[in-house]
């Protein structure tokens, strides 16, 4: 084997950061890519096949490049850089860090973390209507909010519309107690949550009294023409076609609309088709609507969560074919 050493300038300053906590991001790097690394003042050594050590180091250069912006290296940065070199893809990581959307209320940007993240970004900013579609974690929800924020801050839009789908997950509206804005807010919670943190919570009631942002469920929107508005549709895999259909022919002039949804999450009474599944069929071929399909490579949350989705998508591919046998059998 032709072993060889590759040499990386870093300073020792930034190691800390890069290595993580008793060396954990270093023993990654080196179980993936099958290299030694050795660490001498500013200089990290890197031992193995010629291949693997230029692996390396693009993987170490990328995570130098995220700290010198100021980001703290965590274990989905790492996996990722990973994932990108494998795949290929040089300097990926660094060019999606450079595209900050906003910032929150306590000065951290908002950012897409994952190429899947960024080309949902771009299709917002370039389409009126834009499909979102992946697992939790993707960012799907929180990186609308702040494109939709933006917009409004840069006066694009004149408002801001938050509205999913009010569907009993197991539980029935009527049980739970308060007037009907007390009972519908829980399913409304993650906007407000969202819009609290990019915006503050002043900012947003200041807005809201105003009527300038809005937040309601899906059923609020019929009648309704929403013009010169940023339009968020979450949840959308719990809408019924009807909704769907209904929610899509409200939107303006200039408006821009995302629809988030999950197809694997749904809510809906047995047998109902999910208007998400229906438009996605519909509307394939029109040139103005934007599909993102947002994978468990694009979650951002803590990484137990990327290996649960991953699971979940391997038994249900594994078991769909069975599912279709016994189908066609009936």
């Amino acid at each position: 084997m032709n072993i060889q050493e590759v040499y990386v300038d870093i300073p020792s300053s930034a190691m800390p950061e890069i290595f993580g906590q008793f060396d954990i991001n270093v023993k990654k790097i080196e179980r993936t890519l099958h290299v030694t690394v050795v660490v001498r003042e500013d200089v990290i050594k890197i031992i193995g096949l010629p291949q693997d050590c230029e692996g390396a180091k693009a993987v170490f250069l990328e995570l130098y490049e995220l700290q010198k912006r100021g980001n703290g290296i965590t274990e989905q940065n790492v996996n990722y850089a990973l994932a990108l070199q494998q795949e290929n893809r040089v300097n990926a990581l660094s060019q999606i860090d450079s595209d900050v959307i906003c910032h929150t209320i306590n000065g951290k940007p908002v950012k897409p973390k994952t190429i899947g993240q960024k080309e949902y970004t771009d299709a917002i900013h370039k389409r009126m209507i834009t499909f979102g579609i992946g697992p939790a974690g993707t960012g799907k929800t929180y990186l609308a909010m702040a494109m939709a924020i933006t917009a409004f801050k840069n006066e694009e839009v004149g408002r801001i519309i938050l509205t999913r789908p009010a569907i009993e997950a197991g539980e029935k509206l009527g049980f739970l107690p308060g007037d009907l804005q007390s009972k519908v807010d829980p399913y409304l919670r993650p906007l407000y949550d969202a819009l609290y943190q990019i915006m503050g919570a002043e900012s947003f009631q200041r807005n809201m009294e105003k009527g300038l942002i809005e937040v309601a469920p899906l059923a609020y929107m019929r009648g309704r023409t929403l013009d010169n508005a940023f339009i968020i549709l979450d949840e959308a895999q719990n809408t019924t076609g009807a909704q769907m259909k209904m929610f899509l022919t409200r939107i303006g002039f200039g408006s821009k609309a995302v629809i988030t949804g999950d197809a694997t999450q749904k809510d809906l009474a047995p047998g109902v088709k999910s208007g998400l599944d229906v438009a996605l069929r519909v509307l394939k071929n029109i040139d103005d609507i934007g599909i993102c399909n947002l994978t468990s490579k694009d979650v951002v949350r803590h990484p137990l969560v990327q290996k649960i989705v991953q699971a979940y998508d391997d038994y249900e591919k594994k078991n769909a074919p069975k599912n279709s046998r016994q189908g066609n059998k009936k």
